[in-house]
């Protein structure tokens, strides 16, 4: 029979991992100007980020007001959230990143982009845009991390299997699963919100080291379409996916 190698594992030990997302916090400090900013809220930037992070239901605060006891004491606490700008002649392109106290990326957003001609009208259309993907993410709170999980990954090996025994094992992708970034690559949560899937990058694109709690294997596309990849019993499982990046 035919055999053939499905995939090389590049990593062997990925280790102290925290399973951050924004569902640990209910706060988020926003300061009260940008570093591409000449003054404080310009264009109203600082405002509407504060309310439009109200609006998906963070409690948001300016860094260096009256700040509740909860975060006064105990910043870490709380998100921060900055916004990148991306130069350009024409066009206002504005990128949402939310961070922990540490400085760790716990979300970053697509880039927002507008090309309306008035700069206040471009900034704020370009910040909305750039919340889009935000906004697409469930969020509840579930509270703040305990802990730091280690994970574990196989050493280097190549998987071979049969192709026609493969799509045997294959099933239909289940219901959407949205993806959040996270320093190593990212996780993927359903609409509960739970967290489903761990994916690490690799070199390869569109293929990703990945981590479900009970099984170790890729999640990688083929033909346009996401799988999650292991084996269970020797048996190579195909998992189809439906992920929203």
């Amino acid at each position: 029979m035919k055999r053939y190698p499905l995939l090389l594992l590049l990593f062997a030990t990925l280790s102290g991992y925290a399973q951050n997302t924004i569902n640990n916090y209910k706060y988020v400090l926003v300061p009260e100007q940008y570093s591409f900013s000449k003054e404080v809220d310009q264009y109203g930037l600082n405002n509407l980020t504060k309310d439009l992070l109200g609006d998906k239901g963070f409690m948001a605060y300016f860094d260096d007001k009256n700040l509740p006891a909860d975060i006064a004491n105990d910043r870490c606490k709380a998100m921060i959230a900055d916004i990148i700008e991306k130069k350009g002649m024409f066009t206002t392109t504005l990128t949402l990143i939310l961070k922990d106290c540490k400085g760790n990326v716990v979300f970053k957003g697509m880039e927002g982009k507008s090309r309306e001609k008035d700069f206040k009208t471009s900034y704020n259309d370009a910040l909305k845009k750039a919340f889009i993907s935000l906004n697409d993410v469930p969020y509840t709170f579930i509270g703040e991390v305990s802990k730091v999980a280690s994970v574990k990954v196989p050493d280097a090996v190549v998987v071979l299997k049969d192709r026609a025994a493969e799509a045997d094992d294959s099933t239909g992708p289940s219901e959407t699963l949205y993806a959040q970034i996270t320093e190593n690559g990212f996780q993927l949560i359903d609409t509960t919100p739970k967290k489903v899937l761990t994916l690490f990058k690799t070199s390869i694109p569109d293929c990703f080291i990945a981590d479900n709690g009970h099984n170790k294997g890729v999640v990688l596309k083929k033909d346009g379409k996401w799988h999650f990849e292991y084996y269970e019993n020797d048996k190579l499982i195909s998992t189809g996916l439906q992920i929203k990046f």
